[in-house]
């Protein structure tokens, strides 16, 4: 059998938590260059440490990652070294798949934008959605998407994302998720909230579409080095698509489409390049009984970083 196309996956907001990446950070060179070179280039332009925050001695991976400005910055920073240290390695991927703000990382990846690029445009997006859009969050609900369609839950908010058909998440106002928590506890559904500010993937966040569109078309983009899988499209592009990076707030999150389309093409070997191991966890719901596909993951609220590390370069 012909070896397995490599595709590296980046997820998007809430897959972040304290200490991640820690023990790459302490003993590999390749990413702990790139955490410590970018965290310099965020100090810059947001005028505070990612670094410090993600690796507060205070601060333990269960404890809730506070919904801040950084935390974008801080996933960036990880999935971007993360990449680098696998290639330094020789795994080096032939698509990238980006889900949400995971497409920043994707395109970083894929060559279609530098990486300190990349991270100020991440910082510029955050304020521009602070100062344009009203403070709203996001729900993850453990069940089937057909719950969506209850009143309780489709006249408070919008569907913010499918991943696989026991999993999904909504979008909306503070308020309204506040009474959507109280509805799905009673019901006894278990539902997490995500570490955002704000309703993405929503019409909550379409105040902030022509700055942000405007500030989008100031970026320098370089055609793709490889191909690029966008999650708000369920698409596969080999080269940048309009409104990319837009399309990857606004649109729902399509991953379980976005799954089928690339199984279609045929087996990948996926390794999950973010920082929880998420997308690698719902690639269990989706793919076919007995696919010859490859699922890793290397970073984990759980530990075992350098042992994943190592199997996902032996390979």
């Amino acid at each position: 059998m012909s070896k397995l196309k490599t595709i590296f996956m980046f997820s998007g907001q809430g897959s972040q938590y304290y200490q991640m990446g820690r023990p790459l950070y302490d003993r590999n060179a390749v990413f702990r260059y790139w955490m410590d070179r970018l965290d310099a280039c965020g100090q810059r332009e947001a005028g505070a440490s990612a670094i410090a925050l993600i690796y507060d001695p205070k601060r333990m991976r269960a404890d809730t990652f506070e919904r801040t400005p950084l935390g974008g910055v801080a996933i960036f920073m990880v999935e971007y070294a993360l990449a680098m240290a696998l290639e330094a390695e020789g795994l080096r991927p032939d698509l990238t798949l980006g889900a949400s703000l995971g497409t920043y990382a994707a395109a970083a990846v894929a060559g279609a934008i530098a990486p300190e690029a990349a991270l100020i445009a991440i910082v510029q997006q955050s304020d521009v959605v602070r100062r344009h859009c009203p403070p709203g969050g996001m729900l993850a609900i453990v069940a089937e998407p057909a719950l969506f369609d209850l009143p309780e839950l489709c006249s408070r908010s919008e569907l913010a994302a499918l991943n696989f058909s026991g999993h999904f998440a909504i979008a909306g106002l503070e308020h309204n998720l506040v009474a959507i928590e109280s509805f799905l506890s009673e019901k006894g559904v278990i539902h997490q909230r995500i570490p955002v500010s704000h309703a993405f993937h929503s019409q909550w966040v379409d105040a902030a579409h022509a700055p942000l569109l405007r500030h989008f078309e100031g970026l320098s983009l370089a055609p793709l080095n490889i191909p690029l899988v966008c999650c708000a499209q369920a698409r596969t592009f080999h080269s940048i698509p309009d409104a990319l990076f837009w399309s990857a707030i606004r649109r729902p999150i399509e991953f379980q489409r976005t799954i089928a389309g690339l199984v279609r093409q045929g087996p990948f070997r996926y390794v999950d390049a973010g920082p929880s191991g998420t997308l690698a966890g719902f690639l269990r719901y989706l793919l076919p009984a007995g696919s010859p596909a490859q699922v890793q993951r290397v970073l984990t609220p759980f530990g075992s970083e350098i042992k994943n590390f190592e199997a996902a370069i032996a390979v």
